[in-house]
Parts: structure tokens; sequence; C-alpha cells
């Protein structure tokens, strides 16, 4: 198990080493897997929103539509009504985060096992947060919220700020991690076919869960600083 964690953990996160002036700049394979995923994700909306029509619609323009309806309602569900606007966004998340966290069907490791790419998907969020707060209340009444309910817990709601994205995104990495730990040790103790089979759990339907629970608790701070 030692030796695991340390394979896992310790491995040579650059793809490739870049001079720069006396050094190296890195580019890690987290990013490269990151910017893949981005491209492959942006030409499969360009192949399937290809030819769009207003009317006499394709079957294809049909479910392309109902699934984007879907996910919208599943996100604004998530948001309510004062923070609608943000479903979008939300949905864009959703999609991104699962579809990194399924790069492991396919050998390649998930870039969410990169704490890097987690607590930048953190940030992005907490800063999302904050931003439709302000937006909402005004910069008065935005750090009045500080001394609610009532003026002695305001240290502990100012806390809270760097709490929440260090829950995010230690709960997203520790996840992927665990979830890349345990079939490490299924594929040295049990045959070929098991872990195929646990594999398809493991990054398609608990990397799905994963990136829903991240985006529904993104979503519960907005509609909490929206109100």
């Amino acid at each position: 198990m030692k030796e695991l964690f340390n394979e896992l953990l310790k491995e040579d996160k650059a793809f490739i080493h870049v001079p720069y002036g006396n050094g190296l700049f890195d580019l890690y394979k987290s990013v490269v897997v990151s910017w893949i995923v981005i491209g492959i994700l942006i030409l499969l909306i360009l192949f399937l929103t290809h030819g769009f029509k207003v009317h006499n619609i394709s079957k294809r323009q049909a479910a392309v539509e109902s699934f984007v309806l879907w996910i919208r309602g599943v996100t604004g569900g998530m948001l309510g009504e004062e923070g609608v606007r943000y479903q979008d966004y939300m949905a864009t998340v959703l999609i991104f985060i699962c579809a990194c966290n399924m790069v492991g069907l396919f050998g390649a490791t998930p870039p969410t096992m990169d704490l890097t790419v987690t607590v930048a998907l953190s940030l992005m969020s907490i800063i999302l947060v904050e931003a439709a707060g302000l937006r909402k209340k005004g910069l008065g009444k935005w750090f009045k919220g500080f001394a609610q309910p009532m003026p002695v817990i305001a240290p502990m709601n100012i806390l809270e700020l760097a709490i929440r994205p260090l829950s995010l995104c230690m709960r997203l990495f520790g996840n992927i991690l665990g979830a890349t730990v345990i079939m490490e040790l299924i594929k040295h103790v049990m045959p070929v076919i098991f872990p195929a089979l646990l594999s398809v759990y493991f990054d398609i339907f608990d990397g799905a869960i994963q990136a829903y629970v991240f985006v529904f608790l993104t979503s519960l701070y907005i509609k909490e600083a929206v109100e």
C-alpha cells in the first residue's frame, strides 16, 4: 500500500520540461490531458450542433436540445430562481469534470487526481460564489453578511471563505485518488476481467457522482449567497 501511494503521489507529473531562462518550465500531464479533454469536447459540440435549423429539425438536433434542456434543468434546480443565471456555467463545469474523471477508461490519469487542477476548479467556484453575492447584494450588504446572524461570529464566517474551496478541492481530489488506489490494488489480486468491470463503475458512475457533488455544493453556496 505504501509503495502504491508513493508511486501515485510522487511520480513525475511533468509531461515535458521546457527550457526557460536558467531553469526549466514544467508542463504538467494533468494540464495536457485537460487540454485534450477540452479539445475533444469542443470538437464534439461543433459536430453535434452543425446544421441546426429552426424548423424541420433532425433527430440529432432533437436529442442535443433535449440533453441541453435536461442538464440546464439539473443545474437550474440546484441553484434556485435567484441563481438560475449561473446554470449554464455550472452545466459546463459538470460536463468538464465528468469527462476528466472518465479518461481512466482510456488508460490516462484523470486530471482531477492532481491537486493543482482541483484547487483551480475550487478557486473558480468560490470566486463565482462571492461575485454572485456581490452582484445581488451590493458591496455594503455583502460585508454585513459576514456579521450575520450576530457580529461575534464574523471571524468564523470569514474563515469559511478559506474552508469552502479547501473542502471542494480535497473532496474531489480524495475521492478520485481513492478510486484509483482501489483499482490498482484490485488489478494486483484479481483476474483481468473483474478489474475491467470495476473500472466501468469507478471511471463512469463514481466519476459522474463526484462531478455532481462538486457542482451541487458550488450551486448550494451560490444559492446561499444570492438569497
